[in-house]
């Protein structure tokens, strides 16, 4: 396993936490579903995305080389 390999592995497990902690939050104080998931996915989408695309990146750097 390369060290490209542990940081994604590390960053997955980061997200995957911080997804559940931010749902919790949201969810808190809401009273109901539109309440809880309109702003988790506001908050939450761009973070997505951003990993998404830089997987995508070491990727494309580990098939280049």
């Amino acid at each position: 396993m390369t060290w490209r390999t542990a940081l994604i592995a590390a960053g997955s497990v980061l997200l995957a936490v911080g997804t559940v902690l931010v749902f919790l939050a949201c969810d808190r104080h809401s009273h109901s579903a539109s309440d809880t998931l309109r702003p988790f996915l506001i908050t939450m989408t761009p973070v997505w995305l951003v990993f998404i695309l830089s997987d995508r990146g070491v990727a494309a750097r580990r098939l280049q080389g």
